[in-house]
């Protein structure tokens, strides 16, 4: 932040003080002559007053919450230590990214070398809070300094996650950990026989101790039963959405958001989820730790449109899942006819500006649809394509 020596007072003061020693000049008044020497000298004495003295100051940040979500408000206190001759009056404020938003400015010096803000996330990303700037007047409002002091401080606005219905209870036995049958009763899943790699084989199904001892890929046998996995897959290819230009879509946000809160609905409910984009990469998994579901809020902050999609059945793999979620944009009929629900127990396909017709050749496929309006509340989106609101509607 630029600010000019002088304010808007200063200023005035001496250009007033110029005006009148040329006046002076023309008209031969001494007097006027003495009135507009002082005019001009007293900016400039109140500008080495300000800005002559040697400062350096510290500033330690703190936010009440590591992560912040949109729509989140968050206290921030900041310890501000200012190394200076004398105490200098004037108004701090942080430098806030677009991210956020917030009223952090105060009067300086204030009760104590504490200041606080509430900061509230407007926006997915990753941003920098900083650096504190002074800005200090003389006593006569003539001239101004304004500093920076301290580093910034990097923070994480993740997507905002709302809470959503379970679904139904009888859809348990095609997935979820606390449902997973195995006909090897007794035995631990470190100590099952693993079997070599096929092609088809699910990811998720890899026994990574077995193939570090073995030194070729091994996957897990007791799988091969029922699978505890539910998938999410956010479909982020560059044509389903509109982000011309760098701007917000809030289509895509809010897709971004029912994803995030999806997977942790499965995750609440027992389930071991994989959460993928639709080029297949993992976005995130969870297995019941709450790194997990910081590592997934983090990965999916700061995602954007971008790629072509993938066929399900490679993102899925040969082992069908139990629920499926894909969280898409805006598809016509032909794309939705090539969706297929890779044998998912629980299709459920919500889709963001999809036309109604898309929506109709992929409900006559097996999936549970719903459109997801920019403003539209995500929980009743959510209630909408389960598969008990479905038969309800039938």
């Amino acid at each position: 932040m630029r600010a000019r020596p002088l304010t808007a007072r200063g200023a005035a003061c001496l250009l007033l003080g110029v005006v009148l020693c040329a006046a002076a000049n023309i008209l031969a008044a001494r007097a006027l002559l003495y009135v507009g020497v002082l005019l001009i000298v007293l900016p400039l004495i109140a500008l080495l007053a300000v800005r002559a003295p040697r400062r350096r100051g510290d500033v330690w940040r703190q936010i009440s919450t590591d992560l912040l979500a949109v729509g989140e408000t968050s206290r921030v206190t900041v310890r501000f230590e200012l190394y200076a001759p004398g105490i200098p009056r004037g108004r701090w404020s942080d430098t806030l990214p677009e991210a956020v938003r917030g009223d952090a400015t105060g009067e300086y010096p204030g009760e104590s070398r504490l200041l606080h803000y509430d900061l509230e996330g407007v926006r997915r990303g990753t941003a920098t809070l900083g650096p504190l700037l002074l800005r200090t007047v003389d006593p006569f409002g003539l001239a101004q300094r304004v500093q920076a002091f301290g580093q910034t401080r990097m923070i994480t606005v993740v997507p905002q996650v709302v809470a959503l219905a379970p679904l139904p209870t009888r859809l348990g036995a095609a997935g979820g950990a606390a449902q997973t049958r195995s006909t090897r009763v007794g035995q631990g899943a470190d100590n099952l026989i693993p079997r070599a790699y096929l092609s088809g084989d699910s990811r998720r199904r890899i026994h990574w101790r077995a193939t570090a001892h073995r030194g070729s890929l091994m996957v897990r046998q007791e799988e091969e039963e029922a699978s505890p996995d539910a998938v999410v897959v956010l479909d982020r290819a560059a044509s389903r959405w509109q982000s011309a230009g760098g701007a917000v879509d809030p289509a895509f946000e809010a897709a971004v958001s029912l994803c995030a809160s999806a997977a942790l609905r499965f995750a609440q409910d027992g389930y071991s989820v994989d959460i993928f984009d639709s080029a297949g990469s993992l976005l995130g998994a969870l297995r019941g730790h709450e790194d997990d579901r910081d590592g997934l809020l983090v990965a999916l902050a700061t995602v954007t449109p971008r790629g072509d999609s993938r066929d399900l059945r490679t993102i899925v793999g040969g082992t069908p899942p139990g629920p499926l979620v894909v969280v898409t944009g805006a598809i016509d009929p032909d794309a939705a006819a090539r969706l297929s629900t890779a044998g998912a127990s629980a299709p459920m396909l919500i889709a963001a500006g999809a036309r109604a017709d898309a929506l109709a050749v992929a409900a006559d496929r097996g999936w549970n649809v719903a459109a997801l309006p920019p403003a539209a509340d995500p929980a009743d989106v959510w209630e909408a394509a389960l598969p008990q609101a479905k038969a309800a509607h039938d």
